[in-house]
């Protein structure tokens, strides 16, 4: 073995191992509160090394030291964290909801204003129906004021003959046959619309006996209008079945027959005020008293004072 001489005569066995590198020195650094205040580190070593000063001048290093002893304390204390993520949290979606908040004020507007729209056009139909049904019957109850006229003038029995026959069925009876024409005057007085007029058939009886019958054209009367109706009334070969007393051997006497009969017939009249949606009906009821007789066949009978109207 070898021994190594220093400096100050002062043997040193090469076999022994050399010495440590010294210890780094510890450091302590504390953040004061005040920015403006000279940050400094206080160090110190075991084996007596000097004293080192460090001074912190950066405002940017204190801002990255400051925000690391924030993060630092925070992952210490769980309940900091979680209050700084709810504010982080919080803060990012406030502005969301506040989007959301206008895009629901919106919505909110239109479904509002579509809904007051439909309010109004609701209540502009509410009203036109009612004013068009006020209108539509005031019309109705004014046109009731306007009752068509009718007048039975007269009648005509143009020919009359009994004679022997048979029935359909064989059955030997007297006949009858009878043509006859009666005259109706009808007169609208409405000033504000027409009429349209029909009729029932118009039939001649002896009592319950149907004799003749006949049926009266419909025609549309125009306003303030009248006309005079023609209607043919007549029966052939009506089989009497001895029904008839009066006319019993009358075939070679025929102008002495005196025969009461009823004419009666219905007549209808329809007014279209406001087309097809105001209408107004009318109908009356006719039956005249009438005696035909053998002696006055080809004159008129009148029967202005023998009819009854309903």
């Amino acid at each position: 073995m070898h021994a190594k001489t220093d400096s100050e005569g002062t043997s040193v066995d090469a076999s022994w191992p050399p010495r440590s590198p010294p210890r780094r020195p510890l450091y302590y650094v504390q953040s004061p509160s005040n920015h403006d205040v000279e940050k400094m580190s206080y160090g110190s070593s075991p084996s007596g090394s000097p004293t080192h000063h460090y001074y912190h001048c950066s405002p940017i290093h204190h801002s990255r030291e400051s925000s690391t002893s924030r993060f630092s304390a925070s992952l210490k204390n769980p309940r900091s964290l979680s209050a700084w993520k709810h504010v982080q949290i919080g803060h990012h979606d406030g502005g969301r909801d506040h989007d959301g908040d206008d895009d629901r004020d919106e919505m909110d507007g239109d479904s509002y204003g579509g809904a007051r729209n439909v309010r109004l056009y609701f209540c502009g139909l509410l009203i036109f129906i009612g004013l068009f049904t006020l209108f539509s019957l005031i019309l109705w109850g004014a046109s009731k004021g306007y009752k068509p006229k009718i007048l039975v003038e007269n009648i005509v029995f143009e020919n009359f003959n009994v004679q022997a026959g048979s029935d359909q069925s064989g059955v030997q009876t007297d006949m009858l046959s009878l043509n006859s024409t009666v005259q109706i005057l009808y007169r609208n007085p409405a000033t504000f619309f027409a009429v349209h007029v029909t009729a029932t058939p118009l039939k001649l009886h002896y009592y319950q006996l149907k004799i003749a019958s006949g049926q009266m054209k419909k025609f549309t009367q125009s306003r303030k209008r009248q006309r005079t109706v023609v209607t043919v009334v007549q029966g052939y070969q009506v089989p009497l079945y001895g029904g008839v007393s009066v006319l019993s051997g009358a075939e070679k006497q025929l102008e002495k027959v005196a025969l009461p009969l009823n004419l009666t017939f219905v007549v209808r009249s329809r007014a279209y005020i406001l087309g097809r949606l105001v209408k107004s009906k009318f109908c009356s009821h006719i039956r005249c008293y009438v005696t035909l007789r053998g002696k006055k066949l080809g004159q008129s009978v009148k029967l202005s004072d023998a009819c009854f109207y309903q």
